[in-house]
């Protein structure tokens, strides 16, 4: 039991919601168990906010996390509830945790997980602590986010392989891969798997800088070429690249590759495991401080507390440097 103010947490209720990510399971495992640690009860909500209207309320146990750190997804499932966007449906939601006897929310997702996550504390002045947890690692404040190794580990596997037959029939790829509005996963994925070059939505790339590259480059020196684009990009994605090229140059072999919702499965890195753990024990030392409304974060190694409005409104900056070692390293 944890007084914080005039509120006495007892039970802490816990769901992930939005886009699954691998390391998501690591972190409903390390809240569960340092939340028993401290002599609180945890209450899995399944099916993200949708389960706190319909009442999917559980009691987690210790040993109902054993043997999920090393498994993608979440075991406690995920779920877009419409009503949950509404006053309504909030209120609804609010009440069925009152009944519950629920003093505390923790949250698990992204920026629309903690968009919710910020109106319901407001408007119920109710205590709520999000994880960040999503591949695209597009949220200001934490230098990563739970799933965002194991996804990058992902593509750059999935390049490999995909550059052995691009180099085997002297073809040009693009390889579309996840990142609505970040293109991280593009950006990191292209240095490591040495592609030449990477469309992302921060940093709008022009049809002539890349028919400069491809005519100046590609050919000349190389049998093979990998572009990146991440799904967001403005232009319209890895087809609409791949037929404009195929259109003013008729003797490259163009292909395209959709990498999709493989991205957001499998086994989480070592990694996302660590972070994970560390951040599903700071969620519940944040509560045990009197925090509410914020995201717990790591920068520098450090974790910290970032306020929902901060890491929902502010940008991630890509950092065009990085852009420019894709430039350099693809000559």
């Amino acid at each position: 039991m944890v007084e914080l103010g005039n509120t006495t947490i007892k039970r802490i209720g816990l769901l992930t919601s939005g886009g699954d990510a691998p390391g998501m399971n690591g972190a409903i495992r390390a809240v569960t168990r340092a939340a028993r640690y401290k002599g609180l009860e945890v209450i899995g909500i399944s099916h993200g906010y949708k389960g706190l209207i319909n009442k999917a309320f559980k009691k987690m146990e210790s040993k109902d996390v054993s043997n999920i750190l090393q498994q993608g997804g979440t075991m406690l499932k995920s779920a877009r509830c419409m009503e949950f966007k509404t006053p309504e449906g909030r209120k609804k939601a609010h009440d069925n945790i009152v009944e519950a006897k629920i003093d505390a929310l923790v949250v698990i997702g992204g920026d629309g997980t903690f968009t919710g996550a910020g109106l319901f504390a407001k408007e119920f002045n109710f205590p709520v602590v999000g994880i960040p947890g999503t591949i695209d690692n597009d949220l200001y404040g934490t230098d990563f986010t739970i799933g965002y190794d194991t996804a990058l580990n992902t593509i750059v596997e999935c390049v490999d392989k995909i550059k052995d037959t691009a180099t085997a029939h002297e073809r040009l790829f693009f390889i579309e891969v996840m990142g609505r509005d970040a293109g991280f996963l593009a950006l990191n994925g292209g240095i490591a798997a040495g592609s030449e070059a990477v469309l992302i939505p921060e940093v709008p790339t022009s049809y002539a800088d890349l028919k400069s590259y491809l005519a100046n480059g590609y050919r000349k020196s190389k049998n093979s070429s990998i572009v990146l684009v991440a799904e967001g990009e403005k232009e319209g994605g890895a087809f609409n690249w791949a037929k404009r090229v195929e259109k003013d140059f008729p003797d490259y072999d163009v292909r395209v590759t959709i990498l999709g919702h493989i991205q957001r499965g499998g086994t989480p890195s070592a990694s996302d495991r660590i972070l994970a753990s560390r951040l599903g024990a700071g969620a519940v030392e944040a509560l045990m401080d009197d925090q509410k409304s914020i995201m717990i974060g790591i920068e520098n190694g450090e974790i910290v507390h970032v306020p929902f409005t901060k890491a929902i409104k502010n940008q991630k900056v890509v950092e065009r440097q990085q852009l420019d070692l894709v430039k350099i390293l693809s000559n």
